[in-house]
């Protein structure tokens, strides 16, 4: 690459240049792409000054046989100053980045465990960005993984890698995280993206910027960030029993998106979302009322479900423990009940508190609809109301209750 240099033009070219400044370099109006670093690139590039006409940062003038500085004159011995495309297109980048997507596969599931990520990818003045956080330096954002493991203990969870430009790698994850210093221990979900910078110099990472799916102002510092983790430490009681397997793929500012596992219920006729018809036989099933006389332990939540939009039929039913295969269960010793096994299936879920009469569940359930359609997603007929506690037992304001609609089909890419 040719020596760049800085002194004053000679004297004539200096009048020229002054002659002409009104056109070519009062105004700076050079291709702004010429002088805006490419992405990836630290910002001590090489730049063109512009504040005193009389210095220019230019390549040396024996280099202009292959293009780097071009200088003509017309009649009138007015001076243009041009810039070949060599010089203005980036350097043909050295970093293999389909070796840093490998490595991120690998290292960021160390995110928050004990072995941790390789600090040595990081370029120490590496920029950490999230909505309510920032971090200038590697060191920085060490410290802030350490102390999300001391209060929160996240579960981190990589969906995808990806390049996303020269020197950019993106990725896709979800946090899933409980504030162990509120006696509640409420959860709090995080899903997004990160975009990651590589420095071509060092071939190290220089940037690291989350976007969370759930909030529009994603800069730092967000307000909406800031309240919508103060939303998400409310009280919701959920009883310590199994639930069905299900990991989260993505969190919005309406709902969550579930990936469930299979699983078995026993079920029965019911006579509405709310309603409690039919849960004695499903909960005399698993205390022993069975060919087995098998007491088998409670779960939750308790789902009623509506098979069609028009809810004309409706099924209440109590999820089997998860070791539990159909082949080894007993058989229900009413002819109305019936097992059936939950086919793995991709869920929209709306969580809310408070006593969910008739009423309410329909205004969920009609809310996440619209939602799911306005994102463009492909809900399935029918919903199911989740009841996770005893309503006898437990105040209404801490209730959680869930409306869930199964989705056609769903991609994170």
């Amino acid at each position: 690459m040719a020596k760049t240099w800085s002194t004053p033009l000679p004297k004539t070219i200096s009048q020229h240049v002054r002659q002409t400044s009104s056109v070519h370099m009062a105004s700076a109006h050079l291709p702004d792409h010429i002088f805006r670093p490419a992405a990836g690139f630290p910002a001590n590039s090489r730049r063109i000054a512009t504040s005193k006409p009389s210095l220019l940062a230019l390549s040396a003038p024996k280099h202009s046989k292959a293009g780097n500085l071009a200088v003509k004159t017309d009649r009138k011995h007015k001076w243009v100053i041009r810039l070949s495309l060599a010089e203005q297109s980036p350097p043909k980048s050295a970093v293999d980045v389909e070796r840093l997507v490998d490595f991120l596969c690998l290292d960021l599931p160390h995110l928050f465990d004990d072995q941790g990520i390789d600090r040595t990818a990081y370029d120490d003045r590496v920029k950490f960005r999230d909505p309510i956080t920032k971090h200038d330096t590697i060191g920085g954002y060490l410290f802030n993984i350490a102390l999300l493991k001391k209060l929160f203990r996240p579960d981190f969870q990589l969906h995808w890698v990806k390049q996303t430009g020269p020197y950019e790698i993106t990725t896709r994850w979800t946090m899933v995280m409980r504030f162990i210093l509120l006696p509640w221990k409420p959860e709090l979900v995080f899903t997004g993206t990160s975009v990651m910078d590589i420095n071509p110099e060092t071939k190290k990472f220089c940037s690291h910027v989350d976007y969370w799916d759930s909030i529009k102002n994603n800069s730092y510092f967000s307000t909406e960030g800031l309240l919508d983790v103060i939303k998400q430490l409310r009280i919701y009681k959920t009883p310590d029993l199994e639930t069905p397997k299900y990991q989260i793929l993505k969190r919005t500012a309406n709902y969550e998106v579930r990936k469930y596992s299979p699983f078995v219920v026993v079920e029965t006729d019911g006579d509405k979302l709310s309603g409690s018809t039919g849960f004695n036989s499903v909960s005399g099933y698993i205390f022993g009322k069975n060919s087995t006389n098998e007491k088998i332990p409670m779960t939750a939540p308790v789902f009623t479900q509506t098979f069609d939009n028009e809810m004309s039929k409706v099924s209440i039913q109590i999820v089997l423990l998860s070791d539990k295969e159909m082949g080894s269960l007993p058989n229900p010793n009413e002819e109305a009940l019936n097992l059936r096994k939950v086919e793995e299936g991709i869920a929209a879920v709306s969580k809310f508190s408070g006593k969910p009469t008739e009423e309410v569940v329909f205004e969920k359930e009609k809310a996440l609809r619209c939602s799911l359609i306005r994102d463009g997603l492909r809900p399935k007929a029918g919903c199911l109301l989740a009841r996770y506690n005893d309503p006898g037992r437990t105040w209404n304001f801490v209730m959680r209750n869930e409306v869930l609609i199964w989705l056609e089909q769903f991609s994170l890419d």
